[in-house]
């Protein structure tokens, strides 16, 4: 694909990422799965990982759709200050959704929310969730994160006291507890950590996008202690409730604790591509 950054790049580029996105899933991710059956102690939760893997292939072998659940879209788009861009971002990246609902395709998951009328086509209003970064240099860097609502409703947000910090890991375990089998676990879980009530949620969505591969040692931790309630793949029991914990935070009011959760189900799906820049 051409390095240019215009209008017409925008659409293809989207285009290109969604169908990335929604039929395979990164190595970090894979990896993580296998790793999980190949440890499983319970022979009906090594069957359902077995299956997932299966499930991946196939899509990927196959260029359709992981899941039939093809989400939400989400994108975080990050402009270099350097970039002059002389056409509507927004724009671009809508038509790219709705050629991409035709060609892939996506199923139309886009409902206003008091009528759900179904605008058919993956757009409306706020849809898609475009959030926007300004960074050095002159690139455009666009990921897509698509999102099911079998996982999206299991999340959850909570004001936590300034003086209970403590209570962090429990309101994690406690979200995922009543969660069950429901998101079709095992789950990555992104946890956000301070800013205000919509900045908690903004940063656990974010942190779904990191290598699963690579965590500290307080997020294997949690880990640790979600994979103890034993709920396991599809809710069937084992020891792979979720796959991996990520977290990020921000500074907060003195007064205030937000805490968002912010569940996946095991097809995290992201794809990313830079325009423009140097050849």
């Amino acid at each position: 694909m051409s390095n240019e950054v215009s209008y017409n790049n925008v659409v293809e580029a989207t285009v290109s990422i969604l169908r990335k996105a929604e039929t395979t899933l990164s190595e970090d991710v894979i990896e993580t799965i296998q790793k999980a059956k190949d440890g499983e102690s319970s022979t009906v939760a090594r069957e359902q990982l077995n299956a997932i893997l299966k499930n991946i292939d196939i899509a990927s072998r196959n260029k359709v759709p992981i899941c039939q659940d093809t989400g939400i879209l989400i994108f975080f788009v990050e402009i270099g200050r350097d970039l002059a861009i002389d056409f509507n971002l927004d724009a671009a990246i809508e038509e790219g959704v709705r050629k991409a609902t035709i060609s892939i395709p996506l199923r139309p998951n886009s409902v206003d929310p008091l009528t759900r009328n179904n605008s058919k086509d993956n757009t409306g209003d706020g849809i898609p969730d475009i959030k926007y970064n300004f960074c050095d240099g002159n690139k455009l860097k666009i990921t897509v994160a698509p999102k099911g609502a079998g996982s999206e409703n299991m999340s959850a947000v909570k004001m936590l006291n300034p003086t209970e910090t403590d209570q962090i890991r429990n309101f994690v375990l406690e979200t995922v507890l009543n969660a069950g089998g429901k998101p079709c676990p095992p789950i990555v879980i992104g946890i956000g950590i301070g800013g205000s009530f919509d900045k908690a949620a903004r940063l656990a969505k974010a942190s779904l996008l990191e290598n699963m591969t690579d965590m500290n040692e307080l997020e294997l931790s949690i880990l640790k202690d979600v994979n103890s309630l034993g709920i396991g793949p599809m809710g069937l029991g084992g020891d792979t409730t979720a796959l991996a914990v990520h977290m990020k935070k921000a500074h907060c009011h003195t007064a205030s604790l937000p805490v968002a959760v912010n569940i996946q189900c095991w097809a995290n799906r992201h794809a990313s591509i830079i325009l423009g820049g140097e050849e």
